[in-house]
Formats: C-alpha cells, sequence, structure tokens
C-alpha cells in the first residue's frame, strides 16, 4: 500500500493528525499563553473537536514539549515568511495539507498583497467552510482554496487552476505532512517547488529514522508508528538531516537550514524544559531556497 497526496487529505473531515496539531497550538494558547507562537483562532476553528479524546489528550500538563515542538515548528515557518516577504518580496504563499492552519485569516501580510493558497482535497474544503462559518471566522479575499484530487489533477495543475503563479516566486509552508508522504510523493512535491523561479522557498518537518534514534526514543517512536498505522494514517517517510540536504539540492535547491526540535524550543522557549525533552526525538524543521 503507498500513500499520496489524496490518501493524507481525508474526504470530509480533517485527518487526525491534523486535529491533533490543531489541538496542540490550542492548547499552547491556553495552557502556556502563546509564549511561543499566538494563534488567536486555533480554539476556535477545532469546533466540537475540542472535545474529542484525541484533542483532550493536548491539554494535559505533561504534554508542553509536544505542545511547544508544534508551535516552534509554525513559528519558524512563519518567521521565516515574514523574511521572505521582506527581502524578497515573495507574494505568494502555499499552506500544504492546509487541514485546521490558521495563517491565511490571521495574514499580517495581506495589506502587503500577500496572497495564500490553501491546498487540500475538496472535500475537507466544504467541511472547513461550515467550521469556519460557525466558529465566526470571516474567509479574507487574500485567501484562496485551491482544492486539489490528486485522482485527477497534480499540484501544478490545481494550483494553476486556482491563480497561482508559477512564473513568480512563492513560499510554501508543509507541517506536520512530510512523515505520511511515500518517497514518490515526497520527490514529486518538491521537485514541483524547486523548479519555480529564484526566491521560492519551502518549510517542512520531518522526523528521522527510528534507527537513529535512542532505544527509549525509538519504542516511543514505534508505539507512535502503530498507532498511526491503525488509523490508517502510517508514517512512510523519515530522513538523516544530511542526506535530506544532498536530496533537496538535487531536486534542485540551491541552499538548506535545517534545525531540531530541541534547537527551536531553546530559540522560542529558553524559560521551559522542553528543549532537554525533545532532544533525542528525532524532528526536524527544514527551510529549502531554490
Amino acid at each position: 500500500m503507498t500513500t499520496t497526496w489524496e490518501d493524507f487529505m481525508q474526504a470530509g473531515q480533517p485527518s487526525l493528525t491534523a486535529r491533533g496539531a490543531a489541538a496542540l497550538r490550542a492548547a499552547h494558547q491556553e495552557l502556556d499563553g502563546g509564549v511561543v507562537f499566538a494563534d488567536p483562532f486555533a480554539v476556535a476553528i477545532l469546533g466540537d473537536y475540542a472535545d474529542d479524546p484525541l484533542c483532550a489528550v493536548a491539554f494535559e500538563p505533561g504534554r508542553e514539549p509536544l505542545r511547544v515542538s508544534v508551535a516552534a515548528r509554525s513559528r519558524c515557518a512563519e518567521d521565516a515568511l515574514a523574511d521572505a516577504v521582506r527581502e524578497r518580496a515573495v507574494r505568494q504563499v502555499v499552506v500544504l495539507g492546509a487541514g485546521l492552519d490558521t495563517f491565511g485569516y490571521r495574514n499580517p501580510h495581506a495589506a502587503s498583497g500577500v496572497r495564500v493558497f490553501e491546498v487540500d482535497h475538496p472535500a475537507t474544503h466544504e467541511w472547513k467552510r461550515r467550521q469556519l462559518l460557525e466558529a465566526g471566522i470571516a474567509v479574507p479575499d487574500a485567501l484562496t482554496f485551491a482544492p486539489i484530487d490528486f485522482e485527477e489533477s497534480n499540484l501544478a495543475e490545481g494550483l494553476t487552476a486556482a491563480g497561482f503563479d508559477a512564473g513568480r516566486p512563492a513560499f510554501f509552508m508543509c507541517l506536520g505532512v512530510v512523515p505520511y508522504l511515500t518517497a514518490e510523493a515526497v520527490a514529486a512535491t518538491f521537485g514541483f517547488i524547486a523548479s519555480l523561479p529564484t526566491g521560492t522557498e519551502v518549510v517542512f518537518d520531518y522526523g528521522e529514522p527510528a534507527s537513529a534514534l535512542s532505544p527509549e526514543q525509538r519504542a516511543l517512536h514505534e508505539r507512535r508508528a502503530e498507532w498511526a498505522a491503525q488509523q490508517g494514517e502510517p508514517f512512510h517517510s523519515s530522513f538523516v538531516p544530511a542526506e535530506l540536504a544532498d536530496r533537496l539540492r538535487s531536486w534542485g535547491f540551491a541552499e538548506t537550514a535545517d534545525a531540531s526540535f530541541s534547537e527551536l524550543a531553546r530559540r522560542y522557549a529558553p524559560d521551559s524544559a522542553a528543549a532537554e525533552a525533545l532532544r533525542e526525538t528525532g524532528g526536524h524543521v527544514m527551510r529549502a531556497w531554490v
């Protein structure tokens, strides 16, 4: 069995992992005061899912390292986007596997002409529109839903149909997605991004192979992987950092920068114990520029 974009974007509702990430962002606001990453819509966008047992786990006191890791990857991506807007005049943002992401609804760069494209399965977009309506969150003029059914079209075709200009640089956010994609889907996605004009950037997170983890962390990883597979969202892709950087260059990226979740926790939450707790988890955020 292989997993591609159409499998990851479940029809009719966000994936379990998307709901879990949204709950962690919401819990970070309520329990940690949003010190790493402020998201005023994080709680509202969950709607009735806030009472789901999966989401309730995010609010447990011992989950602070996980909350910080999810908040930090969003903070890293949006800080990088701010640099791209300011320094390279990037005006197109693509959120891949958008799920319950809220960037497009609090876009601080809209006045500068920054347009946001949310890529997801058509049925998921319909569900999200209902959630937004119930939560009272307006859809800005600067946001475009890019409903892509990969059984009928690919990423390039779907974005073009939504008004994306492949002749201009863009910024891509791809958070909580890559571990669930096959090697073929990863290569196709990043190959397309690397084909775009100079100034294009992508920020994504990934995990190291289980073999690179300590015995304790490997056991935790294997339990998470087993649970994810049982939910129909198995892990498929993991990378050794140096090898991933080489692979990105082979796809056409000119430069990369990698940070572990632990490093990001030290950067954004220096007073938290999260950095030490995340030290051997194998989680990373990668930035890659064309």
